[in-house]
């Protein structure tokens, strides 16, 4: 579905990300992990086209890196730290996330789909984003992505800054993603543990670069991977 080769990403004369590779298969779930400054977000705000890159991107085998960012169809992006529109309430932000759509049918179908997955956002769907909790935010981000109708999701950073219970929550709806829609992940994420417990294969970034790559349970036993990121 999505293969990226000799990606590049530079801000100004400074190169974040150095001629990366990797692929992502039709429901499969990727996990793009390492430690903060590593070059996650750069490689997937690069991959949504929210961010210059050089290289070749190809989503469903169409080259996409010329593309601007609204016309990647097909991806959904959950920006790190939850980010969503503070000053709309919570259901003009999902209907903000099918703005590209034009089944308004399926899109309202989608909305209880969203509030059944998150109860609490139909609860609170005329309160303002900006005064949702983190916990909130990041369910309403997650939702305003599947409001797209996405075949793959890009995630970014979605444990920062939750507590534990709900890191936990989080993570086990992505698992749900994937299992009951058949949605492929990318899922860029410095909470190592977590992200290798639901995805099918990992790279390990280090420095913009890729160093290490394999199945989940290759990198799990990994005594590299054990060192840096899961203090063992």
């Amino acid at each position: 579905m999505l293969q990226v080769e000799g990606l590049r990403v530079s801000y100004g004369k400074i190169e974040a990300v150095h001629g990366v590779g990797f692929s992502v298969s039709q429901g499969e779930s990727v996990a793009i992990i390492g430690a903060n400054g590593a070059g996650k977000t750069s490689l997937i705000n690069a991959v949504a086209g929210i961010k210059d890159a050089e290289g070749r991107i190809s989503f469903n085998g169409r080259e996409i890196i010329d593309l601007p960012a609204w016309r990647r169809t097909g991806m959904g992006l959950i920006p790190e730290g939850g980010r969503v529109f503070p000053d709309l309430p919570v259901s003009k932000n999902l209907i903000i996330g099918a703005y590209r759509r034009r089944d308004g049918n399926q899109v309202k179908q989608d909305m209880q789909a969203v509030f059944s997955l998150f109860p609490v956002l139909e609860e609170r769907r005329r309160q303002l984003a900006g005064t949702l909790s983190g916990g909130e935010r990041q369910m309403l981000a997650i939702g305003r992505a599947l409001m797209g109708d996405p075949q793959l999701l890009l995630v970014d950073e979605i444990s920062m800054g939750l507590m534990p219970k709900l890191i936990a929550e989080i993570f086990m709806t992505l698992s749900r993603l994937r299992e009951e829609r058949g949605m492929s992940l990318l899922l860029a994420e410095q909470n190592v543990q977590e992200a290798l417990e639901i995805v099918d294969r990992g790279y390990v970034l280090e420095n913009g670069k890729i160093v290490l790559s394999g199945s989940a349970l290759e990198l799990k036993e990994d005594e590299q991977v054990k060192r840096a990121y899961l203090g063992i």
